[in-house]
């Protein structure tokens, strides 16, 4: 092997070395030319048979080689490097991964659904924070310093003496405190009580509450109302009832149920054989209500309602058990498209 040879295997190194169009085609020709059995050192190894005289020139020769081809192997591999990363961030001849069709939640899909049946009859949405005074969620809906509600076992109670609203009446009051009637709102929202989990319960949960104030607003408005909302929600064929019960900031007060839309009121399992299912809780808004938030008994009259999301999408859909509401299993909220 002559200095000649030598430059001539350089230059061949140094094109193949160009022309690697990837990172395997680039080592293949650094292990071919500087590899154990590659080319270089074989390279070396044959200085020893060459003539004294030519040794020196050889060995220049051989090193040049080296030097060359390793600088040209780590420039193609830096090129190769930045186009990788200047190039796609991903193969755009390859197909399309199908990420399937998003679905709404069923708690949101009521909440939804509701805010656009009560908002066809007048309806607007009225929103508040999480976090209330006592004075919001307690003493102005009338409910006493001794009620049950009150206790810590009941309520969740921060250091500061505000809490977590157990209902979404205090927006209600708010509407009031800042509005003249009539006033026509409902006030969906989550809620917090001290509840045990269980498949009917739940220490976080969703409300619909209704408000309406106005000159000569009757019991009637408020069936008529309700009447409305669940056939609309339920289905046509969808009856309603009231019972007496007792609200501190409601009277009269009523508990309204519907007939079970699965049976149509005969008896079955979702309704346990009663044929009815119950809804919602409502009634005239107390006077000493009115009164906390300046308005005057005698020139106003209203209704409010309340029932939880949770019950409604339960019933709507057939859900058995609260807890898969907020399990974010994709297998059950696939269900509702």
């Amino acid at each position: 092997m002559d200095e000649n040879k030598i430059e001539s295997l350089k230059q061949e190194a140094l094109a193949a070395a160009a022309a690697a169009s990837n990172a395997d085609e680039l080592e293949q020709v650094r292990i071919r030319y500087l590899g154990r059995n590659g080319v270089l050192p074989a390279m070396m190894k044959g200085l020893k048979d060459a003539p004294p005289e030519a040794r020196a020139g050889l060995g220049r020769a051989a090193n040049d080689f080296k030097v060359s081809v390793q600088a040209a192997v780590e420039d193609r591999k830096s090129g190769l490097t930045s186009a990788r990363q200047a190039g796609p961030a991903f193969d755009l001849s390859l197909p399309g991964r199908w990420r399937g069709v998003g679905s709404m939640h069923p708690i949101s899909k009521v909440i939804e659904d509701a805010t656009r049946i009560f908002g066809r009859i007048g309806f607007t949405v009225a929103e508040g924070p999480d976090i209330e005074t006592a004075y919001r969620n307690f003493e102005a809906l009338n409910t006493p310093a001794h009620h049950p509600s009150l206790d810590p076992g009941d309520t969740f109670w921060l250091e500061d003496g505000m809490l977590l609203r157990t209902q979404t009446s205090p927006v209600q009051i708010r509407v009031m405190e800042r509005r003249k009637p009539p006033v026509r709102v409902i006030t969906p929202g989550r809620c917090y009580r001290r509840d045990t989990t269980d498949a009917t319960h739940s220490a976080n949960f969703h409300q619909i509450e209704g408000l309406y104030v106005d000159a000569a607003v009757s019991l009637g408005d408020l069936k008529g109302t309700l009447e409305y909302f669940i056939r609309e929600m339920m289905g046509a064929g969808v009856r309603i009832r009231f019972r007496p019960h007792f609200f501190p900031f409601t009277e009269p007060s009523v508990e309204c149920d519907f007939s079970c839309h699965v049976c149509a009121g005969n008896g079955c399992r979702v309704c346990k054989n009663s044929g009815w299912i119950e809804i919602a809780g409502a009634g005239m808004v107390d006077p000493r209500v009115f009164r906390k938030v300046g308005y005057d008994p005698e020139a106003v009259t209203g209704f409010a309602f309340g029932m939880g999301v949770e019950r409604i999408a339960m019933v709507k859909y057939g859900i058995q058990d609260i807890r898969m509401l907020y399990a974010n299993d994709l297998r059950f909220l696939e269900q509702f498209r």
